[in-house]
């Protein structure tokens, strides 16, 4: 009997040189949980755990151009959406995106771990469509007061925001509580039914550059292998704080995750 195949996984994000973000995090956090990643880049940084030196975007139309290559071929099994490096490629995504008809994880990334800016407000502006075709947003709690113009200091006020892009947008929302205070973590994820949340001792350690994209890459695999999303949020965030802790201890600032030394 033939085994199933890996579910196909299109990455659409930017490139991090250092390997510890972006497309490269992707890859590996794809590979690790059985899917088969493919890429259209959206733009090549010149990074390191310290900060983000240069961005040089690719063109909305070379974006279109891999990711037709990649659909029309290989297929699509579910999608994630990061870094897109300016209006024109966020838009011309979302007019690729609406042609799909799989899972979709963006996460709106607008700031890198770092502190360096990643999108502008024409970017940020272009989110709206995206979000309107996603599956599911996991931004983190400065992106949803960005999106939402509200101030989430506490668990209730978070639900709140979540619920209002939420309703705004029509996708479920995955708010990401790493950016609060306490010893607990917690992230709240709403859908068009019911919140649920996922609380955690927080891991004291600065190795965690990459961590979004590592969370958003392996729920939109798992939603590729069928998971239902509250499941696939679950696992992600298993697999995400793994990863946290088999970090290899590279680099002088915000270091780089382990994935491979996930088990």
């Amino acid at each position: 009997m033939a085994s199933k195949p890996p579910p196909r996984i299109l990455i659409v994000a930017g490139s991090d040189s250092s390997g510890g973000a972006g497309i490269q995090a992707d890859i590996k956090t794809v590979t690790m949980l059985g899917g088969y990643a493919m890429t259209a880049v959206t733009a090549l940084t010149a990074q390191n755990t310290q900060g983000v030196r240069d961005v040089a975007p690719s063109s909305p139309d070379f974006v279109r151009a891999q990711i037709a290559a990649c659909i029309e071929d290989i297929g699509v099994d579910a999608v994630k959406i990061g870094m897109l490096g300016g209006a024109a490629i966020a838009s011309a995504v979302a007019e690729e995106m609406d042609k799909l008809a799989v899972p979709i994880v963006f996460d709106p990334v607008m700031v890198a771990t770092s502190g360096a800016a990643l999108a502008d407000e024409g970017t940020i502006a272009a989110f709206a469509r995206l979000m309107e075709l996603a599956t599911v947003t996991t931004p983190n709690l400065p992106e949803l007061a960005a999106l939402t113009g509200m101030s989430p200091g506490n668990s209730v006020a978070v639900a709140e925001a979540a619920q209002v892009l939420r309703d705004r947008h029509g996708c479920a929302v995955l708010a990401k509580g790493g950016h609060g205070e306490g010893e607990r973590l917690q992230d709240i994820l709403v859908t068009a039914d019911k919140a649920a949340s996922f609380d955690d001792e927080r891991i004291d350690t600065r190795h965690t550059h990459g961590t979004g994209c590592t969370l958003s890459s392996a729920i939109a695999t798992l939603l590729g292998h069928g998971q239902s999303l509250e499941h696939a949020v679950r696992l992600g965030r298993q697999f995400t704080r793994k990863a946290i802790l088999a970090a290899p201890g590279f680099g002088k600032g915000n270091g780089p995750l382990g994935h491979q030394g996930v088990r």
